[in-house]
């Protein structure tokens, strides 16, 4: 038992190491801009550019919007389908899926050839319209975890039971939806909130090639000119993932502990 212990301690440790010691390097490195000295001036070059509040703002209000927009439409779907089409279940996965093998760049591309000034919904044709259709991209893109998120969560409560109860009530669907499914499925949606957020702060493909001042192609364009604010960009990057990830953790643990609503 204690070989085994410490084998899977020492495996911990290799991976471990793995990813902290390239991250602490890059740290190490963005604190050296000023001459045998370390210091935050990387940071502050960083957090001083107006480019970065410009576009760090946009992709952090398309990140709301695309999980308000995904949440609406994932959770009814979820529910529905757990409710009244358990037979279609393997199709929804399936089409939730398909982001994960077709590349961004192939989807992006469907997007122009689709909603492009000359088509019938010309979405290209105008910034607001652009926007929304990079919310989409976004929407597409975090579909799968959103969905999974949801659909999990909602497997730890009784849907069938919780709907009739609150139609005893005379509850109607909307009621029901967000008085009664919501309210018991928020650790899933939080989950997929937090990977949603993290995929938009970071995607480059789709907001390069729609001409968007995102935060991702922000990020190629000073990592193709500057020398140590890429590195602190990369910090705090990975600052934006890790507190994603730890959210999700706390959100999970305190969702076991609360009981289901009615």
């Amino acid at each position: 038992m204690k070989a085994r212990r410490l084998g899977a301690w020492i495996a911990i440790a290799i991976g471990a190491s793995y990813f902290i010691i390239p991250l602490l390097g890059t740290l190490e490195f963005s604190l050296r801009m000023r001459r045998d000295a370390y210091s935050f001036d990387a940071y502050r070059s960083v957090f001083s550019d107006f480019q970065f509040r410009e576009t760090f703002g946009y992709s952090m209000l398309m990140a709301f919007f695309t999980i308000i927009f995904g949440m609406l439409l994932v959770v009814p779907t979820a529910y529905w389908v757990r409710l009244r089409l358990p037979q279609v279940r393997p199709v929804i996965e399936f089409i939730t899926l398909l982001p994960l093998v077709i590349p961004a760049i192939v989807i992006v591309f469907g997007y122009l050839r689709l909603y492009n000034s000359s088509s019938f919904l010309p979405l290209t044709g105008s910034t607001s319209g652009t926007n929304a259709l990079l919310m989409f991209s976004y929407m597409t893109l975090s579909l799968p975890y959103m969905y999974r998120a949801v659909d999990t969560a909602m497997r730890a409560i009784d849907v069938r039971t919780l709907t009739e109860a609150a139609e005893s009530l005379g509850a109607k669907w909307p009621t029901i939806l967000f008085r009664c499914i919501f309210p018991n499925v928020m650790s899933g949606v939080l989950s997929g909130a937090f990977i949603t957020f993290a995929i938009v702060m970071g995607e480059f493909t789709m907001a390069a090639l729609l001409n968007r001042p995102a935060f991702g192609p922000y990020l190629q364009l000073v990592g193709a000119n500057k020398a140590y604010e890429p590195s602190a960009l990369a910090v705090i990057a990975f600052a934006i993932t890790w507190l994603s990830m730890g959210l999700i953790q706390l959100v999970s643990r305190f969702q076991k502990s609360a009981p289901a609503k009615a």
